[in-house]
């Protein structure tokens, strides 16, 4: 299947799941995240859910992470020059919803990618060898391209695996991981 169609048909997909499924999977995925070996690294991207798009809640990756007294940094848009700018959160983080209804830090302490060692990926599909769909804006493919090398890249999905994602470009980054409230995938 191509990209447009697999975005039209997850974001569909997403759609018909209901709030107690929503955190049911969610929750299910924060125990699936707890059998990696990821725990022992200093510095969490994490990103924060677009509820009006039916995204996984977060939340509970993010109270692990405040268990295990880890470093969580999460991203503000730049939708003029789709680049994304990386803050830590903290107690006093101020986080507001923009105009595409995303919640983003106003400001802050901000972190270099290059101290990034793990990276929560938001997306709508993935196939069997690691490729990943999000909404088209390439927003993650230029932050992690910036990203080093060894820095992990976890995809989370509510949904299992596509058998293959035919229109895959040169500048998609791939995962290391997806994890899916029934499975995790490991690639690489």
């Amino acid at each position: 299947m191509k990209k447009q169609e697999l975005r039209k048909t997850y974001k569909t997909l997403r759609k018909s799941l209901n709030a107690e499924q929503i955190e049911e999977y969610s929750l299910a995925i924060a125990n699936q995240l707890l059998r990696l070996d990821i725990w022992d690294f200093e510095f969490y991207h994490l990103f924060l859910p677009i509820k009006e798009q039916h995204e996984i809640n977060t939340e509970y990756i993010l109270n692990i992470l405040a268990g295990k007294d880890k470093n969580v940094v999460i991203s503000k848009s730049n939708f003029e020059d789709r680049s994304m700018k990386h803050y830590l959160l903290t107690d006093t983080t101020t986080i507001r919803k923009n105009s595409y209804n995303i919640p983003e830090p106003v400001g802050g302490i901000e972190i270099a990618t290059s101290q990034l060692e793990v990276v929560f990926i938001p997306l709508l599909a993935f196939d069997k060898t690691g490729n990943r769909i999000g909404y088209g804006k390439g927003f993650y493919d230029r932050f992690l391209a910036s990203c080093k090398p060894e820095t992990l890249k976890i995809g989370l999905s509510f949904f299992d695996a596509e058998t293959e994602v035919f229109d895959v470009s040169d500048e998609d980054i791939g995962l290391d991981y997806c994890v899916t409230p029934e499975k995790i995938y490991r690639f690489n």
